[in-house]
């Protein structure tokens, strides 16, 4: 009678789970919905949030917040959507938030974003835009190979998809739902936000840390299952600007000043090897990213990441020795370069909590995912928020290849990370 009764009791409970995971499949359907809404984000815009359009998700999400049953839920005037999920348990624990940003990146359009999903997928090809002949292949990208089986969410190949982060908008958002659904998941009081421009390096500029209350927090804007990062790139960005001097070519020697020539001679002066595309783990970079110029004016825009801090300003110097050397060439106002620090890694912020990232790695292991711990070849807003006093982690979306029109989202993955929201929402609450 005893063996019979435990029986039923797993399977009551076999089931609450899968109805749990049923409930998860939500997060799709929302992701589905925001990546239609434009919230590319702009590097020079003077305004804040740099694009207006940002505000257009913000408030579907306030609605949505609202719907689901959250409290307190505010969209300030810098974009920034805040609410609370009040505690269920009398225990006294701590508030734990979850954050995820709203825009999408410069490098690729965001506009008019139409999202497929290709179920199953068969560890093949998949055809993006057959009229243009764009696809997305595991030949060129071979980790899409290790999803064969899992159902993926693609672009038409004209646009990047946003997975970057609104999968981690939709995770945290279905996961919400799920805990306001079912009280019997005991948790303490849980603050969520999502914030704009983390793209352009500007995603906590004015975030209020002691506003949003939380004790320390997660966000959700990782890459593959089973990431969990809480080492990531110290970061800067450089604009360096050449002064040149224009004169027909036919009279030129001795007087032209050519500054689109003397930007390609900075360039060539700058460590080879350091490049995006010779790097990786743990190795940094100094990348080009934007180019412009003619005889009398021309411009560089670079960024410079580095996961060491001494290695960062060794990076930092040698632009600046670049410019100094073409300097006593071509005269000392000829080349400029300003650097601005964008944000550091956040690694010697977080270990002084271990208690955070041991709520994360029991997290993934209650839900079968090994963690993989791994620095970050990027920078989230979590980075910044741990300056700022807010220890914050950054957790798994399931996405892959973002910026870009190949990018690739898996359901599973997402699904998964609204999982793992969930569990450290309930570790959290346990005390």
């Amino acid at each position: 009678m005893l063996k019979i009764g435990a029986r039923f009791a797993a399977m009551i409970k076999s089931k609450k789970v899968q109805c749990r995971r049923n409930e998860m499949s939500d997060a799709l359907s929302r992701f589905l919905k925001y990546v239609k809404i434009n919230t590319q984000s702009a590097r020079d815009s003077t305004s804040y949030p740099s694009t207006e359009r940002q505000f257009d998700l913000a408030k579907v999400l306030v609605e949505e917040l609202q719907e689901i049953g959250l409290e307190d839920v505010k969209l300030d005037q810098f974009g920034y959507v805040t609410a609370t999920l009040p505690a269920n348990t009398e225990k006294s624990v701590p508030v734990v938030g979850f954050l995820a940003h709203m825009d999408t990146s410069p490098d690729a359009s965001g506009e008019n974003v139409q999202p497929r999903v290709v179920t199953a997928y068969d560890g093949g090809d998949i055809i993006l835009n057959k009229e243009k002949n764009i696809v997305l292949s595991p030949r060129e990208f071979p980790q899409i190979a290790a999803l064969r089986g899992d159902d993926l969410v693609v672009t038409d190949g004209t646009t990047l998809l946003g997975a970057d982060d609104k999968a981690g908008v939709a995770a945290i958002m279905s996961a919400m739902a799920q805990l306001k659904a079912h009280p019997e998941i005991r948790h303490g009081k849980i603050r969520v936000a999502f914030t704009p421009d983390e793209e352009v390096g500007a995603g906590v500029d004015h975030f209020d840390v002691p506003a949003f209350g939380a004790d320390f927090a997660f966000t959700v804007d990782g890459g593959e299952l089973g990431e969990l990062e809480y080492e990531n790139f110290n970061a800067a960005e450089a604009r360096v600007r050449v002064s040149g001097r224009s004169v027909h070519p036919g009279s030129a020697k001795g007087t032209m000043i050519n500054a689109a020539q003397i930007a390609l001679e900075f360039h060539q002066l700058l460590p080879p090897f350091e490049k995006p595309e010779n790097t990786a783990g743990r190795e940094g970079f100094i990348h080009l990213f934007e180019m412009s110029g003619d005889v009398e004016n021309a411009a560089l825009n670079y960024i410079i990441r580095d996961h060491d801090e001494a290695l960062f300003e060794k990076k930092k110097e040698a632009m600046r020795d670049a410019a100094d050397f073409l300097n006593k060439r071509f005269g000392s106002a000829t080349v400029s370069v300003e650097i601005r620090d964008q944000y550091y890694n956040m690694r010697k912020m977080i270990e002084p909590h271990p208690e955070v990232l041991d709520a994360a790695r029991k997290a993934y292991r209650d839900l079968g995912i090994e963690p993989r711990e791994i620095p970050v070849r990027g920078g989230t807003d979590g980075s910044r928020l741990s300056y700022m006093g807010l220890p914050t982690p950054n957790l798994f979306t399931g996405g892959g290849n973002y910026h870009g029109r190949f990018e690739y989202l898996s359901v599973k993955g997402l699904n998964k990370a609204s999982e793992v929201v969930v569990r450290i929402a309930e570790l959290v609450g346990q005390g």
